[in-house]
C-alpha cells in the first residue's frame, strides 16, 4: 500500500502505511513539511550551533550544549540503540530520512505546497541542514536536559551558604518554581460510559510553533492517535491505541547531580582529584561556537569521571571563584534514553503492554497513568533515578570525597487509585522517595475536589454536571474541560490572612491607619472569590498587591547577600535570581514563624498602599489586561502582543508569570487532552496555536481561540471524514 497522508479539519496529520518503517518516514516527512523552521532551530540547539544564525543572545545556550555534550551523548545513545535494539534504530533512521526529504523540499520549494514555505529561513539567512540518525535523540535530550532542574542545587547551595541552612526550607521547597503539569485518571465507576477517562495538560514554556504535535500513526500493526514532540518519532507521552491509552506528568524526580571538582593543569593536559585520592586525566578538547555578526567563541570541553564540566574549570569561574562543576546525568552514564520503549508503546493493546514498555524508559522521569478497555489501570513512575547519598539530591557534593557515587537504580514506585481517581500535578505522593522539591499540593487537591464534586462554591455545578451516583460525581469526556480551566487560587490564603490581620484598619485616626483607598482595596480582596479570571478586576488587584510585596521583600537588607548571583553561566541565572525566588516562595515566607527579623505586617501594609494608589491612578484593569501569553519564538516579533489569559501558577489552569517582575505568562498548558476508553472518537485535544508552523497556513493559529476559551477539538478517527493530501 502506498503511504497516505490525510488531514482533519484542523490540519492534524493522519498517516497510514503498510509497515512501521514507511510510517516513520511519513511522520518525519510531514513533520518537516509542517514544522521545517522549528526542526532547524531544534537541531541547531541540540548541536550547540544556534548562535550561528540567532546571534549573540544564543551563545550562552550553545556553550552549555557543547560543554554538557548533548550531541555526543545522543550519538552514544544511538550507537547503543543500534547494537541492542536494531529494529528501533532502523525506525529512527526512517524518520530521519523523512525529515531530510521534507527539508529538501523546503530548500527547493517543491512538494505539496506552493510558494516559499517558511519565511523565517529568509529572515535568518539560513538554509535547512541535514539531520543525522541520532538527531532525534539529541533533540529529545536538549528539550529535557534542564527538565529536572539541577540548577536549583546552585540556588540551595547559595541560599544555605549566605543565609544559613534554614533558608533552604524557605526558598527551595514545594512551590510554583518547580512545574505545572496536571494529569488525572477516573475509572469506569466514575464515568457515564463505564469506561475510564484520562485527562490532563502538560505545562511547559509556550513556544511558537508549539512543543507538541497532534498526530495519528496507523499501519498494519497499530493505529494510534496522540501528541508527539516534533523531531522525535512515535508518541512518547500522550497516546491512545483504541484499546489502551496513556499520559504522563513530570514526576519531579532528582536524577542529576552536581559535583565540585578539583582540577589542575599539567604539561599533559588537565587532571581531576577523585574520591580515592588520586589525580586522573580529564578528557579535553576545544570547540568553536560561531556567532552571527561577531567573532567565534572558543570553548574548552572537559569531562571527568563524574561527568562533563558545565561551569568553571581549572582557573575557576569567570569572577575568579575557584570552582568547577561536573554534571552527572543518566544518559551520559548509560548511553540510554529509553527510545526502545517507543515502538512497544505504539503496539500496546493493554495496560500490561504499556507497563512493560515503560520498564525500558529512562529520560525524563515521569508519572504515568494508563487505562484499557478491559478495565486495566496503571499509575506508576517510569524513568531512571540513581541510588546515591541524600546529600547528592540537595546540594553540590565534593568529587574528591567518597560516599557520593551512584550505586544502582531505584525501583519504579507504583500505586492504585483512591476512590476511583488518580491525580498527579507534580505534588508529593507516588514519586516522593525519588525527589527533593515538588509542586505545592494546591492543583492536585483542587483537581481531586472537582472530580469528587466537592467544589461547593456558589454557582458551581460541582464540576461533574448533574451526573451523580452514590453521592459521587460521574464524568463524561466533554465535562473535563471544566477541570482543565479551573481558576481557583487556593495559595492566596497566606497573603489574605496578613491583610485581614492588619492592625487599626478600622480607626482612621490611628497612627498606622490605612488610607481610605487602601482600606477599600483590603475589603475588596477579603470578599474576593479567589478566582484568577481574565475579566476579574479583583484578580488584577490581588496581583498588584502581591507584586508590590514581592518587590519589597526582595529589596529588604536581610536578603542583600542574594542579590548578586555568582558568576555561573548565563543559562543557570533564572534559577539564581532573587526576585523570582521571593515571588515563588511568597507563601512560605509569609507563613514562617520568623523571617530574619523582617516586619512583614509593615511590608504588607506598604504593598497594599502602593497597589491602592496605583490602581486609583489608572483606568480599571482586569487580570487579563496584564496577564497575557508571551510565547517564545526563535526570532522574536517586537510588535506581538499576546492574548489575555486566565489562571495563575497555583490554579489548575496553571499560567505562570513571575510575581513582582511581570504578569506576562511564558509557561502554561502546551496541550490539553481527554482520552475516552469507551469510544476513542469521543476523545478530545487542543494545542495553543495550531498544527502547522508555517505562518501562511490556515492551521497556524486556528486552535488558539478554542484554547483560550478552554474548549477542546474532537479527535477524528473515521478515515472517510479526512481529506487525503497526497501519497508518498
Amino acid at each position: 500500500m502506498t503511504t497516505e497522508i490525510h488531514r482533519d479539519a484542523w490540519g492534524v496529520p493522519h498517516l497510514r502505511a503498510t509497515d512501521t518503517t514507511a510510517l516513520a518516514r511519513a511522520q518525519g516527512l510531514v513533520t518537516a513539511r509542517d514544522r521545517s523552521w522549528q526542526l532547524e532551530v531544534e537541531r541547531h540547539r541540540a548541536q550547540g550551533t544556534s548562535a550561528s544564525f540567532l546571534g549573540p543572545e544564543a551563545v550562552a545556550w550553545d556553550v552549555f550544549a557543547r560543554r554538557v555534550r548533548l550531541d555526543d551523548t545522543a550519538r552514544r545513545c544511538f550507537d547503543r540503540l543500534t547494537e541492542r535494539h536494531p529494529e528501533t534504530a532502523d525506525w529512527v533512521r526512517a524518520y530521519v530520512d523523512g525529515v531530510n526529504e521534507g527539508l529538501a523540499e523546503e530548500s527547493s520549494h517543491t512538494g505539496p505546497h506552493t510558494g516559499p514555505h517558511a519565511p523565517e529561513f529568509r529572515q535568518a539567512g539560513l538554509a535547512p541542514g541535514r539531520w543525522e540518525p541520532w538527531t532525534p535523540l539529541a533533540v529529545w535530550l536538549s528539550t529535557h536536559i534542564l527538565f529536572a532542574g539541577f540548577p536549583a542545587k546552585l540556588w540551595r547551595d547559595q541560599a544555605a551558604r549566605l543565609l544559613g541552612p534554614d533558608a533552604v526550607g524557605l526558598f527551595a521547597t514545594d512551590g510554583p518554581a518547580t512545574a505545572g503539569s496536571n494529569g488525572w485518571l477516573v475509572d469506569g465507576t466514575r464515568t457515564t460510559t463505564g469506561q475510564a477517562l484520562i485527562a490532563g495538560d502538560p505545562h511547559r514554556f509556550i513556544e511558537e510553533p508549539g512543543v507538541y504535535q497532534q498526530i495519528r500513526l496507523a499501519c498494519d500493526e497499530f493505529d494510534v492517535v496522540g501528541i508527539a514532540v516534533p523531531g522525535v518519532p512515535g508518541i512518547a507521552h500522550f497516546g491512545h491505541t483504541g484499546t489502551v491509552a496513556w499520559a504522563i506528568t513530570n514526576a519531579m524526580a532528582d536524577y542529576q547531580d552536581l559535583y565540585r571538582e578539583r582540577l589542575r593543569r599539567t604539561g599533559a593536559g588537565v587532571e581531576a582529584l577523585g574520591p580515592d585520592g588520586t589525580w586522573r586525566r580529564v578528557a579535553r578538547h576545544t570547540e568553536l561556537v560561531r556567532v552571527a555578526g561577531e567573532e567565534s567563541v572558543e570553548v574548552e570541553i572537559l569531562e571527568t569521571e563524574r561527568g562533563p564540566i558545565i561551569a568553571g574549570g581549572p582557573e575557576g569561574l569567570d569572577d575568579g571563584t575557584p570552582l568547577a562543576l561536573a554534571l552527572r546525568y543518566p544518559p551520559r552514564v548509560t548511553a540510554d534514553l529509553g527510545f526502545q520503549a517507543l515502538l512497544p508503546l505504539l503496539r500496546a493493546r493493554r495496560v500490561a503492554d504499556v507497563d512493560t514498555a515503560l520498564d525500558e524508559w529512562a529520560e525524563p522521569v515521569n508519572v504515568v497513568q494508563a487505562a484499557d478497555t478491559e478495565g486495566g489501570l496503571l499509575h506508576r513512575v517510569a524513568g531512571r533515578v540513581p541510588v546515591r547519598s541524600a546529600a547528592n539530591g540537595t546540594r553540590l557534593v565534593a568529587a574528591w570525597e567518597p560516599g557520593h557515587e551512584w550505586t544502582g537504580w531505584h525501583p519504579a514506585p507504583r500505586a492504585g487509585l483512591t476512590d476511583g481517581i488518580a491525580v498527579m500535578a507534580n505534588q508529593r505522593g507516588l514519586a516522593t522517595p525519588l525527589g527533593v522539591e515538588f509542586a505545592a499540593p494546591y492543583r492536585a487537591d483542587r483537581i481531586r475536589e472537582l472530580l469528587n464534586g466537592e467544589d461547593g462554591e456558589k454557582g458551581s455545578d460541582g464540576g461533574g454536571g448533574e451526573n451523580y451516583k452514590n453521592g459521587k460525581a460521574i464524568w463524561s469526556a466533554p465535562e473535563m474541560a471544566a477541570v482543565h480551566t479551573d481558576t481557583h487560587l487556593a495559595s492566596v490564603g497566606a497573603l489574605l490572612d496578613h491583610l485581614a490581620a492588619l492592625d487599626d484598619v478600622d480607626h482612621p485616626n490611628a497612627p498606622d491607619a490605612l488610607t481610605p483607598t487602601a482600606a477599600h482595596l483590603r475589603e475588596r480582596l477579603l470578599r474576593w472569590n479567589r478566582r484568577m479570571d481574565a475579566d476579574s478586576q479583583d484578580a488584577h488587584a490581588y496581583a498588584a498587591v502581591r507584586g508590590a510585596l514581592v518587590r519589597r521583600l526582595a529589596a529588604h537588607p536581610a536578603f542583600a547577600a542574594l542579590t548578586a548571583p555568582p558568576a555561573y553561566p548565563e543559562v543557570f541565572l533564572p534559577w539564581l535570581a532573587l526576585l523570582p525566588r521571593i515571588g515563588f516562595a511568597l507563601e512560605h515566607l509569609l507563613r514562617a514563624e520568623e523571617l530574619y527579623g523582617i516586619d512583614r505586617p509593615a511590608l504588607v501594609r506598604e504593598a497594599l498602599e502602593e497597589a491602592a494608589a496605583a490602581l486609583a491612578a489608572e483606568l480599571p484593569l482586569r487580570w487579563g489586561d496584564t496577564h497575557r501569553l508571551a510565547s517564545w519564538r526563535a526570532l522574536p516579533d517586537p510588535s506581538y502582543e499576546g492574548p489575555a489569559l486566565s489562571g495563575d501558577h497555583d490554579c489548575v489552569l496553571c499560567t505562570t508569570s513571575v510575581p513582582g517582575w511581570t504578569d506576562l505568562a511564558a509557561r502554561g498548558p502546551a496541550a490539553r487532552y481527554v482520552w475516552d476508553l469507551a469510544r476513542r472518537e469521543d476523545s478530545l485535544w487542543i494545542v495553543p496555536h495550531g498544527a502547522s508552523g508555517r505562518p501562511d497556513s490556515p492551521h497556524h493559529h486556528d486552535q488558539l481561540p478554542l484554547w483560550l476559551r478552554g474548549e477542546l477539538a474532537p479527535v477524528v478517527t473515521d478515515w472517510t471524514r479526512l481529506t487525503k493530501e497526497n501519497d508518498v
